[in-house]
């Protein structure tokens, strides 16, 4: 199977995702109650480092959007749906099968904070509503 990836839609699809991330943890959203959770404070000199970081997360998205863009390739003939659907249907069963488990692992095991349960809501609720983005957006491009 021949699969040619649309290399815009997976580019919108991590801009797209970054976008959401910035409005989903901007103190107008849950930024300042995440924070809270975890005990930070952001200072100017914090927010002046994070460029690098951004970049890094950016390249994550990319990744994230290309194996989306594979994933519903491979089951569009599967699920025999228009794009759009595809889209959510496969973005959920990835958060469903591998983002969320592999939260609750680094929940479970990875963390003391007392509010790591609260936490998990917040960064989990963020991957689904994210890939449902993605899926959506590569779906529409696709």
């Amino acid at each position: 199977m021949q699969i040619e990836v649309n290399f815009i839609a997976v580019i919108a699809a991590a801009i797209a995702y970054m976008a959401l991330g910035f409005a989903w943890y901007s103190p107008a959203l849950f930024g300042k109650q995440w924070m809270a959770l975890r005990g930070l404070k952001m200072t100017k000199e914090d927010q002046a480092k994070m460029g690098p970081l951004y970049g890094l997360t950016f390249i994550a998205s990319l990744l994230t959007a290309y194996v989306l863009f594979f994933i519903m390739a491979i089951s569009e003939p599967f699920y025999m749906m228009d794009p759009i659907p595809n889209g959510l249907m496969s973005a959920f069963w990835v958060w469903l099968g591998f983002v969320m488990p592999t939260q609750v692992g680094n929940a479970v095991f990875g963390s003391d904070n007392p509010n790591k349960w609260k936490i998990l809501r917040f960064d989990t609720s963020y991957q689904l509503v994210g890939l449902l983005l993605m899926g959506t957006v590569i779906g529409f491009l696709g």
